[in-house]
């Protein structure tokens, strides 16, 4: 039989494209994403299939079938090589009670397939349970352990359909574990202490922003990200009122592993004591102004005293 329609060949290639996917998802090509793990459930349907009987990928249509029933088995060459689709792949280990219906499953493949199109890359990064979950049943039935098929994604991979934690939880630990693989992958390269001095400075970063939007004041400070240990940027904006501010944290960005985080909520899912960080900022605000935080409407005094200020005393 044809190497390239062997066990080992649709298991490695399922793999490959699988990891790849994951790639995707973390750097937000979620378009991308849905392609790869399109095509990896495929290869990886199409090793199951082969595990129980390699006849079971066969295309039934005419002499085509006939053709490829005596080329599985080793006795004659198909003058053309014509194996299922995924759907078809899928709709076979629904019949062997492999895979149960599923609509999650069904779109993905459409979408990998071009029948249907997301509407955002939003909408596909979605679909990042409906991988796990159908990889891991996949592999459920060929006996094989998790972490020899993901790999350093295993973690990832559980997480993603750990229905003890909430969605916003379940989606901020991927993408702490999709930010720590990229921070490896940017730095792996240098000896372990030399990134150890990297996170130290960056750890004594004393980075500390005052800034006026037209949504009002902002704060930008610094904490250590949950992903990579890193100095991350936090934002704090104003929740009391413009006499009298009270700033509370509310997104996090990281340089170094590009973790960014959007909301309050995200961040006490990523373990971010806010309340703590908020007694920070208050403090080093504080000492900024030197004892009192402005109001907004001072602050934008200073600054259009700034902007008008013609330096004249500069010459």
């Amino acid at each position: 039989m044809d190497d390239s329609l062997s066990f080992e060949s649709f298991y490695k290639g399922a793999k490959k494209v699988a990891h790849r996917a994951m790639e995707d998802h973390g750097r937000g090509e979620y378009d991308e994403f849905a392609l790869h793990a399109g095509v990896a459930i495929e290869r990886l349907a199409k090793a199951v299939l082969v595990s129980r009987n390699p006849i079971y990928i066969i295309e039934v249509r005419g002499n085509v079938s006939t053709d490829m029933l005596f080329h599985m088995g080793g006795h004659r060459e198909a003058k053309k090589i014509r194996t299922i689709g995924a759907s078809e792949a899928i709709a076979r280990l629904r019949t062997l009670e492999v895979l149960a219906p599923d609509k999650g499953l069904d779109a993905l493949i459409d979408v990998r397939n071009g029948v249907a199109h997301t509407g955002s890359g939003d909408e596909a990064k979605a679909f990042l349970p409906t991988l796990a979950e159908t990889v891991e049943t996949m592999l459920n039935d060929l006996g094989g352990p998790l972490d020899a098929f993901w790999g350093r994604w295993t973690a990832t991979a559980r997480m993603a359909v750990d229905n003890r934690r909430s969605e916003v939880s379940r989606d901020v630990q991927v993408r702490i574990g999709q930010a720590r693989h990229r921070y490896d992958d940017r730095f792996s390269d240098l000896p372990d202490h030399v990134q150890e001095r990297l996170k130290i400075e960056q750890l004594r970063l004393k980075s500390f922003s005052v800034g006026q939007t037209r949504d009002g004041l902002q704060i930008g400070s610094s904490e250590r990200c949950p992903a990579c240990g890193s100095a991350g940027h936090v934002l704090s904006v104003n929740q009391g009122t413009p006499e009298n501010p009270d700033f509370a944290v509310v997104a996090l960005r990281c340089s170094m592993c590009h973790l960014q985080l959007a909301t309050r909520d995200e961040l006490v899912a990523a373990g971010i004591d806010v309340e703590s960080t908020d007694e920070q900022v208050a403090r080093k605000a504080t000492e900024f102004f030197g004892g009192l935080m402005p109001s907004e409407a001072t602050l934008q005094a200073m600054v259009e005293q700034y902007l008008n200020d013609d330096f004249d005393d500069l010459d």
